[in-house]
């Protein structure tokens, strides 16, 4: 029987990782690290950080596997993403096994950003797992990078007792704004959706990176900040070759006259 254990380390600050995680990074015989190529060596470089910083254990090993990447050639998004959680099943197999075959223990960890429950599809790829091979999964908590935004820029999620919605840039371009929701969290957006909505009574907190070094804020009337943030997000997606940014957006009520 194989432990899998699925550790979420925050938004890559060593602070972010739970004692909880710490444990059972420690506990792990074996942590495995995704390699996203050379664009996105830093987040490779993160993961490896947070293990000089938290695994004291000598026995614990910690290696590398290369990630594969979606198909552009299937059309249907989510058939490309299925097919592609399908092959990273497979690799994780295989690292698991050659790690077996040398006679390493059966306590296997990855680092998940943020959360593994939260808007992540680290869980999905282990169920596939789970077909070919016999697991005990558990899942360790971590910071999401909502929650690093709402504390970066000092507000709080929700307004009193109002709902929040959580989409993706994808959503949102496709539909617009949210029905029903005066507050959204927007996630997975690879490329300032927002500007499809009319920006009148709405306002954004903004932010790339958030927790870590390169962490990037901009807040503010969406039809004053819009143009701030692309040019923020272009220079800071230029400089690193990768970007991980997040918003939170509240629209307000239009007033009207008496």
């Amino acid at each position: 029987m194989i432990e899998l254990s699925l550790i979420g380390i925050g938004t890559g600050n060593p602070d972010h990782v739970t004692r909880e995680g710490i444990h059972a990074m420690n506990a792990a015989d074996l942590i495995l690290i995704p390699l996203k190529g050379e664009e996105k060596s830093d987040l490779a470089g993160l993961r490896h950080e947070i293990c000089r910083s938290c695994v004291t254990n000598p026995a614990t090993r910690i290696e590398g596997f290369d990630l594969p990447v979606r198909d552009p050639g299937t059309p249907d998004y989510l058939q490309r993403v299925g097919d592609w959680h399908d092959r990273i099943a497979e690799v994780w197999q295989q690292a698991i096994l050659a790690h077996l075959a040398r006679g390493g223990g059966p306590r296997v960890a990855f680092l998940v950003w943020g959360d593994p429950s939260v808007y992540d599809s680290t869980l999905r790829i282990a169920a596939r797992l789970r077909q070919g091979m016999e697991l005990e999964l558990r899942v360790l908590p971590g910071i999401t990078a909502i929650q690093a935004l709402c504390a970066a820029h000092a507000i709080p999620l929700n307004d009193l007792a109002a709902p929040v919605l959580v989409t993706t840039g994808r959503r949102l371009r496709a539909e617009g704004w949210p029905e029903g929701a005066d507050t959204a969290v927007v996630l997975l957006d690879n490329g300032c959706a927002f500007e499809v909505l009319d920006p009148a009574g709405i306002e954004i907190w903004w932010g790339a990176y958030v927790g870590m070094r390169q962490q990037v804020l901009v807040a503010g009337a969406l039809a004053e900040t819009a143009e701030e943030i692309r040019q923020t997000r272009a220079r800071a997606r230029a400089a690193q070759g990768w970007i991980m940014d997040i918003y939170l957006m509240r629209r307000r009520p239009a007033v009207t006259g008496a």
